[in-house]
């Protein structure tokens, strides 16, 4: 873990050159999250577009989808549009 789809391919690789260019540990930003229930049922997705609270503090990630026809504006362009989730601006 994390899927392959959130590291790209090839995995090993992907999550070597992840660790290269991050500054740091991810939290829970593309892990699971999820459920276990007491007779052994379980429900779990990956976390994306996820916002962690902490007093007054919050933090959430943004990432793209590199594939093989992506531009860097493209791609810069598409984790604003998502980060607009967490715009709690009043309108």
């Amino acid at each position: 873990f994390p899927c392959g789809s959130i590291t790209g391919a090839p995995k090993i690789r992907a999550m070597q050159i992840i660790h290269e260019l991050e500054a740091g540990p991810r939290g829970v930003y593309c892990g699971a999250i999820g459920w276990i229930g007491p007779d052994g049922s379980a429900a779990f997705n990956v976390a994306i577009r996820t916002l962690t609270l902490r007093g007054d503090h919050a933090t959430f990630g943004v990432g793209g989808g590199i594939v093989i026809d992506s531009t860097a504006e493209g791609e810069w362009e598409e984790a604003l549009w998502k980060a607009r989730f967490a715009d709690l601006t009043p309108a």
